[in-house]
């Protein structure tokens, strides 16, 4: 069986690399220069290929239990094996993240590559596919070169709408909405935070480890806790990753709320600041807290509880240390939004899942069409969850089931 795959990204690949070894012909396209430009750029260049956490619950879409096919068709270990088996040696981070050995995202897409290559794979790379349609009981590709190749069956992993400077498109959406599909709203996921300005920009490359939560009014939405990384413009690094996509999708006036010294309560911070008014009396406000997070955040909590950051911590009273010890377990920038599908690792939305069969990434609407990967509407968590899901669902949809 010959069988057109369209996108050579972490999904395209798997899926190609899993057809050929099942004995079909594949021919892999893509419309950038080389394959997996994106994948070599995630995880500023590492690669977090996987978690070995990977769990339906760290899904999310209309309908999150559609990548429970796929991931046990293809579970983290055998996605470890079958890179082990291609020479690519990993490490396991903490909360489960999986690197290559090498600390290089390079690595990942060489090894891929040569064992495409090996697998007799034809990749057909710089040419995007125009149109793909039914010919016959097959499939017709058109390239944007000219070129017109047919098949028995085809597969669509173009990916979705982030990351737009690394190949991040609608064609996936449109190739198959030309064969009666739908799809969801599109939002940026895992991307970074927008806030109101005062607090992040003079914090601009300052990082934090802290808990996090994206409240509306007095009700959280959802929390999560890591690093953040301040910016000129909000706040970016994996704990506010996970909270885009709830900050891109939900309505009204958002907030985000960082403690900042998390894992200690209101009291035990009062302690801390007493203690360090009692001990070192010579301090500022905007020392006392020197120590405990990075110098400039610690300046800053000052500024925000209302205080001059020069003022002598010998002179401040018991109302002054309460707002700083608030202010540290409550830093709460008002949300202008996020980051858009240009630097936005991750679609949120994308082809209904309801249109394709779990148990084979097989079109329901168009027999010998499959998708995988972040064209369709799944997305998940920071941490390497959405490449297991391209893995796993490009292998699904590579079986030809």
């Amino acid at each position: 069986m010959r069988v057109l795959i369209i996108g050579a990204g972490a999904s395209g690949m798997m899926a190609a690399l899993t057809a050929a070894r099942s004995g079909h012909e594949a021919l892999l396209f893509e419309r950038q220069s080389r394959v997996g430009r994106k994948l070599a750029a995630t995880g500023n260049g590492r690669c977090n290929i996987t978690n070995t956490g990977a769990a339906v619950s760290r899904y999310h879409g209309e309908d999150p239990d559609f990548a429970r096919g796929a991931l046990e068709a293809l579970p983290v270990a055998d996605t470890l094996g079958i890179f082990r088996g291609i020479g690519l040696l990993t490490r396991e981070e903490y909360g489960g993240r999986v690197y290559p050995l090498s600390n290089s995202a390079n690595s990942v897409t060489d090894t891929l590559r040569f064992a495409l290559e090996a697998e007799g794979v034809r990749l057909v790379s710089g040419d995007r596919v125009r149109a793909l349609r039914r010919e016959g009981s097959g499939f017709a590709l058109s390239t944007e070169s000219g070129a017109h190749v047919t098949g028995d069956a085809a597969i669509v992993a173009c990916g979705g709408m982030a990351g737009e400077k690394l190949g991040g498109g609608k064609d996936g959406y449109e190739l198959l909405r030309a064969f009666g599909h739908t799809r969801t709203a599109l939002y940026p996921a895992l991307a970074q935070i927008n806030t109101a300005p005062e607090f992040p920009r003079a914090l601009k490359g300052v990082k934090a480890d802290c808990a996090m939560r994206l409240m509306r009014s007095r009700e959280t939405l959802a929390e999560s806790s890591g690093e953040a990384l301040f910016t000129e413009t909000g706040v970016s690094g994996p704990a506010a990753f996970d909270l885009a996509r709830t900050a891109s999708t939900s309505g009204g006036e958002l907030t985000l709320s960082l403690d900042l010294l998390r894992g200690l309560g209101f009291g035990e911070v009062l302690g801390y600041l007493r203690s360090r008014v009692e001990n070192a009396p010579q301090l500022t406000a905007g020392e006392l807290f020197i120590g405990a997070v990075p110098n400039r955040l610690a300046r800053m909590l000052a500024k925000y509880a209302g205080l001059r950051q020069d003022a002598p911590a010998s002179g401040l009273d018991a109302r002054a240390l309460k707002s700083l010890a608030a202010a540290a377990g409550g830093f709460a920038l008002p949300v202008r939004g996020t980051e858009g599908f240009g630097t936005a690792q991750v679609t949120a939305g994308g082809i209904k899942t309801a249109e394709f069969d779990p148990a084979t990434m097989q079109s329901r609407l168009v027999p010998g069409l499959y998708a995988c990967g972040e064209v369709l509407d799944i997305d998940g968590d920071c941490g390497g969850f959405n490449l297991q899901w391209a893995w796993s669902s490009g292998f699904l949809a590579g079986r030809l089931l």
